[in-house]
């Protein structure tokens, strides 16, 4: 049995049954497989690559089946995702390879039936491509880029109405791409230099990011679990455009700083060590476990101002009211600028929730607003590019609050800070290359 492909299914088959997260799942499952190197990189592939094609690939499979989807048993619908994935995206698989193994799995997780059924698909497929063809021609640019791009019909069309048709191309061409690891040093306890110099002698290949003079981005690096400075609390992974928020905030040490929506913490222990670790942070959030996760962080990264609550932000006026020298709010989402992070996110999303969110997010940046200190700061930000969420909220705060003025949010930014000059900063990945995020910061009078 390929126990490669064995592995791959047995993560699809939680994504896609149970609800997991692929990243999660995937990692539970290498830990407690034996594989190669060369193996575990596979499985990443054909698991990230499975569920990053999503409904793209159950368009293609409906072409080769003659009975609803949901007829397969879970296990066979897996497996015949995984053969189908490997045949049409992976070339350096061979068709026969993707077919004989699929069908060993059949007969596995399966019977004699189901194992001569995901042959006859496969072969199918593998004979007769030009079914799957995707739609083209005038008046289907839309449905194509959406199979093609394998991402929801409706968040495309949201896309071209909002960026136009090209734009839309290079931002779904952004969310298809590998995400690099990006690092932070853990400034209380090393230098970015300190840092590129560790990861070196571990065998990664890294590089100074652009857009923070903490940042580093790896470009080639073995299992997470095994990098030193990541272990040993020098190092911790954010995002490019993550590491900005805490310099927007701009905590002093000594001061009293509130982070509403902490949870997992990487701006938390970014503002903290920007403040040398003097001072108070709280950091609030509506779940246990996330704010356990935080301590942990907190604990290997050597802080010790960081005090975890549980929180509903929009309490947070009411337990902390005129307190703050400074507050984040880093607002719960629609996620749409971490799509490539996030492979199975993209499947998860839906319009109506998207067109709730900034109800809730102006609930809570009001209610955070009143734990300011008056001439304290107030941050906001996402990892969202949708206008709803981003500059509307905060224009709509804004009209309720005149005791807050928005500041020129670009001139905080490090390094690149000279080049923007927006009083609302929003990245966006197709013009950027970083994760999709909007920053705002606002000062009480």
């Amino acid at each position: 049995m390929d126990k490669a492909r064995e592995t791959a299914i047995k993560v699809l088959q939680e994504v896609h049954e149970k609800g997991a997260y692929a990243n999660v799942a995937l990692a539970q499952a290498l830990r407690r497989t034996e594989l190669t190197d060369q193996d575990r990189r596979f499985v990443t592939e054909l698991v990230y690559g499975t569920v990053k094609a999503g409904e793209t690939l159950d368009w293609i499979l409906r072409r080769y089946i003659n009975r609803p989807l949901s007829k397969v048993p879970p296990m066979i619908r897996e497996i015949l995702r995984l053969g189908l994935y490997q045949i049409f995206y992976l070339d350096k698989v061979p068709s026969s390879a993707a077919c004989n193994t699929a069908v060993d799995l059949a007969k596995r997780y399966g019977h004699k039936g189901t194992a001569g059924f995901v042959n006859a698909v496969l072969r199918t497929a593998v004979r007769e491509p030009e079914k799957a063809a995707f739609p083209h021609g005038k008046g289907h640019a839309t449905e194509e880029l959406a199979l093609k791009s394998q991402h929801p019909l409706w968040l495309v069309k949201r896309w071209v109405k909002e960026f136009g048709f090209e734009d839309t191309v290079r931002l779904c061409q952004f969310d298809n791409e590998s995400a690099r690891l990006c690092l932070r040093a853990n400034t209380l306890r090393c230098n970015r230099e300190e840092l590129l110099e560790e990861l070196k002698a571990c065998g990664a290949e890294a590089e100074a990011s652009v857009w923070t003079e903490e940042g580093v981005v790896v470009n080639a690096h073995g299992a997470l679990d095994e990098l030193t400075p990541l272990k040993e609390g020098r190092a911790q992974v954010q995002d490019e455009s993550s590491m900005l928020v805490a310099h927007v905030v701009a905590p002093q040490p000594g001061e009293f700083v509130l982070d509403c929506c902490s949870a997992p913490g990487g701006k938390t222990t970014h503002m903290a060590a920007l403040m040398e670790n003097k001072g108070r942070i709280v950091a609030g959030d509506i779940y246990e476990h996330k704010l356990a996760r935080i301590e942990e962080n907190a604990q290997r990264l050597g802080i010790s101002i960081i005090e975890t609550i549980m929180l509903d932000a929009r309490d947070a006026g009411g337990r902390f009211k005129g307190q703050a020298d400074r507050v984040l709010v880093d607002a719960p989402c629609s996620g749409l600028g971490v799509l490539r992070r996030k492979p199975d996110a993209r499947w998860h999303k839906e319009q109506k929730e998207i067109d709730a969110l900034p109800e809730l997010q102006l609930e809570i940046l009001k209610s955070a607003a009143e734990a300011v200190k008056p001439g304290g700061v107030l941050v906001y930000s996402t990892c969202t590019i949708e206008r709803s969420e981003n500059q509307a909220v905060v224009e709509a705060f804004l009209r309720g609050n005149p005791a807050f003025q928005l500041e020129k949010t670009g001139c905080f930014l490090p390094c690149r800070g000279e080049h923007r000059q927006e009083d609302m900063v929003q990245l966006y990945p197709q013009h950027d290359g970083t994760d999709g995020f909007f920053i705002a910061r606002m000062r009480r009078v």
